[in-house]
């Protein structure tokens, strides 16, 4: 897997100044190493090195919680409040519990992790997240062998967040996963990005991150991980069955119903820049294709 510097995908002045940020938030100063990032790979070929911005990742966002349009977020979100939180882990597991959000930060040192984001409506962003490995926190309750699928929970509070007033989806948002796509050490739990904390708009306090799945498999402020025997159905699957899969993988070779999924528009690159071809797994193939060994990936859409 090939490694880049931070100083080759980073901004100068935000490669000069990252060690002040995070330390100025406590996020794991020690655990981020300037010399290699192990989360990377080719996914940052084709001139994809680039991070997008930190203005274009915080206010270009989709959160139907707090409205349907990409400033939506950001405007509806700056008064939502994430203390306390806390979220449980429950279901097929021995251990289950229920743990502060600051407890779990504490917990879990985070690190800096930069990963691309593919929505599925035919845009990316490159996005230096901090956050830790899901399965270091699953791996606290004891998992039983019945358990073979995790879903999660985002909060209902439509009091917050006018969005949930509406019947846009069946609320609260729910989300899920394969065991063992869980596990997999780039399952991110995300805390913040750009060494500075999780903004509201951006899922604040916890949110989940899978790079090689279409954004919306993201789950944002997370209040319930529940591990299943049975596969769960996700909000956007029992809205729209036929559009959204449970796998929803990013797949250049599987349209969506209503466009093509072959190439993407980069953010912050402008109205006329070109778009790019879209790589399967979103370009981590070499990192998660084995757990598709033999599946048909359009049927499991």
């Amino acid at each position: 897997m090939k490694k880049y510097k931070h100083s080759e995908i980073t901004p100068e002045l935000i490669y000069n100044k990252r060690r002040k940020f995070i330390k100025s938030i406590g996020l794991g100063v020690g655990s981020i190493s300037l010399s290699s990032i192990p989360f990377l790979n080719n996914a940052y070929s084709q001139n994809k090195t680039k991070l997008t911005s930190y203005e274009d990742i915080t206010t270009y966002n989709n959160y139907y919680e707090f409205g349907t349009s990409k400033s939506d977020p950001y405007r509806n979100s700056q008064e939502f409040i994430t203390k306390p939180w806390s979220v449980t882990i429950e279901g097929e597991v021995e251990n289950p519990v229920t743990i502060s959000a600051e407890e779990i930060i504490s917990l879990f040192p985070s690190e800096e992790r930069i990963y691309k984001l593919r929505c599925v409506e035919g845009w990316s962003m490159v996005i230096p997240w901090m956050g830790f490995s899901l399965s270091r926190l699953l791996s606290k309750v004891s998992i039983k062998n019945t358990a073979k699928f995790v879903e999660f929970e985002s909060v209902y509070d439509p009091e917050q967040m006018n969005g949930q007033r509406y019947p846009v989806l069946n609320w609260p948002y729910r989300e899920g996963l394969r065991i063992d796509e869980a596990m997999h050490p780039i399952t991110t739990v995300v805390t913040g990005l750009y060494g500075k904390t999780l903004p509201n708009q951006n899922g604040a306090p916890l949110r989940i991150f899978v790079p090689w799945k279409y954004g919306f498999k993201s789950a944002k402020a997370i209040v319930k991980i529940k591990l299943v025997e049975n596969m769960p159905t996700s909000s956007w699957m029992r809205s729209s069955p036929r559009e959204y899969g449970f796998y929803s993988n990013v797949n250049p070779n599987v349209s969506h119903p209503r466009w093509s999924q072959a190439t993407e528009r980069v953010i912050g690159e402008g109205i006329l820049a070109p778009r790019i071809e879209t790589e399967m797994f979103n370009g981590y193939g070499d990192e998660v294709a084995h757990l598709y060994s033999g599946m048909d990936l359009k049927k499991n859409f």
